[in-house]
């Protein structure tokens, strides 16, 4: 029954690997861009700000307003006439009233301020699209890292299942010796420990495989985050013909957070530049048309029209309004520490540059000499191998021996990584890191 279970297990788990999506990197960002909720909200944002940088949101366009009404009134009224002294009285007499109108209002100056607020929107708008590439890189960034990942939980499960199939022939070796004699108890029980070991490492690291690929699937927005993924890459290849001044220069040129903190600089400036513009007149045109309806019970007339428009300009001056003063030297504290601000992040980002740039240039002197380390450690493997095989080292030597193997790949295997997540982050540094899109 057992073996029953285990067969069916073992197809559907063919089955599953059977339907296993093949993809590269550029084909996972290029689905990630396309389904990632949050590139998605941040789309939504960036189109918001576009929406909103129009001339009408700044005031340049005027306002029209229509409106109309009714009114009734129902009334008595009781009063004698001084001429005759005739007493006249009138009860419930019903008056109807109509109207409307339409007026136009428009402000054609206010001191710079609706030029200065269109500036702002567009601005906006500009930081924006540079928010969304923001959000872009950091994605692309994460699902880099991420993927390589992904290979190198993968490249360490074969590692580890290398390791159990090393130390299956070895419990092979001491069972069969120790039962015809030539091995000790204890050699056979140390094997079988060994053994039991890298077993256990190795059903561990399945797990760490699969939280990969659904975090991978995640980032991707894969509604079935366990869907299984086949990718094209094995092997970690970094790239190590970086430059460094060219990332530097292009980091000051282009990298993003700078980007948005010269435009929240710009914006203060403006803020500024809206509350100097309270030192100016204003002018305001205004014009409008209105028709009135008017129907009595009792008056001299039974009913009454009136039509006609009219035009108008104001032209203002606030002389004082007890805050101006006060707005100022708070927008010039804010012009300040917005220049403060972005000068302080040119200085992290200065010294991030400078760190990754050391951890990637010692990462490739340390993959070259990792290299180096893998193949000695498998020729003392091999020459370990033979030796236990003829007898000439016990089972402690050769697990020291396979254990050493396994360290150095594990070296290397993290050294690899370790240099690619340096070269995903200089490029994300520098805005360069959409190269993984082609």
């Amino acid at each position: 029954m057992r073996h029953k279970i285990f067969t069916l297990i073992m197809l559907l788990a063919f089955a599953a690997a059977g339907k296993a999506q093949t993809l590269t990197l550029q084909k996972c960002i290029e689905t990630g861009l396309e389904n990632n909720y949050s590139l998605r909200i941040s789309r939504n944002e960036e189109q918001i700000a576009h929406n909103n940088a129009t001339r009408a949101n700044a005031g340049y366009m005027p306002s029209v307003d229509i409106s109309t009404g009714y009114n009734a009134s129902l009334s008595s009224s009781d009063g004698k006439l001084r001429a005759t002294g005739e007493n006249v009285s009138t009860s419930n007499a019903l008056t109807h009233n109509i109207n409307a109108g339409i007026g136009v209002d428009w402000t054609i100056f206010d001191g710079f301020k609706i030029s200065t607020t269109y500036k702002q929107l567009k601005e906006l708008e500009r930081m924006g699209e540079i928010d969304t590439r923001l959000e872009l890189e950091d994605f692309i960034a994460g699902l880099a890292a991420e993927y390589y990942n992904f290979i190198q939980q993968r490249r360490r499960l074969k590692n580890y299942h290398y390791a159990v199939q090393l130390s299956k022939e070895r419990l092979r070796i001491v069972e069969e010796r120790y039962n015809i004699g030539n091995f000790s108890r204890l050699d056979y029980q140390q094997a079988k420990v060994d053994f039991n070991a890298d077993s256990a490492q190795f059903i561990k690291q399945q797990a760490v495989v699969i939280a990969s690929r659904i975090a991978l699937n995640e980032m991707m927005a894969i509604e079935q985050v366990y869907t299984p993924i086949e990718i094209t890459e094995n092997n970690i290849e970094a790239d190590t013909t970086l430059n460094f001044t060219d990332l530097w220069s292009k980091m000051l040129a282009s990298n993003a957070s700078l980007l948005i903190a010269d435009g929240n600089s710009r914006l203060a400036q403006m803020d500024y530049k809206k509350i100097v513009s309270r030192n100016y007149p204003y002018v305001k045109l205004s014009a409008g048309y209105s028709y009135a309806f008017n129907r009595y019970n009792t008056n001299t007339y039974i009913r009454n029209s009136n039509w006609g428009g009219n035009a108008g300009i104001t032209v203002g001056f606030n002389l004082w309004d007890g805050n101006r003063k006060r707005e100022k030297r708070n927008a010039k504290i804010e012009i300040e520490n917005a220049q403060l601000r972005r000068n302080q992040l040119e200085l992290a980002l200065k010294a991030e540059l400078g760190n990754l740039w050391q951890a990637y240039r010692n990462n490739i002197q340390l993959l070259n000499l990792e290299k180096q380390n893998v193949i000695t450690a498998r020729e003392n493997h091999d020459i370990a191998k033979e030796r236990y095989m003829l007898g000439d080292i016990s089972g402690i030597e050769m697990r020291e021996a396979q254990q050493s193997l396994l360290e150095a790949e594990e070296r290397l295997l993290s050294v690899e990584y370790q240099t690619k997540l340096c070269e995903i982050s200089l490029l994300q540094i520098s805005g360069g890191v959409t190269r993984y899109l082609e």
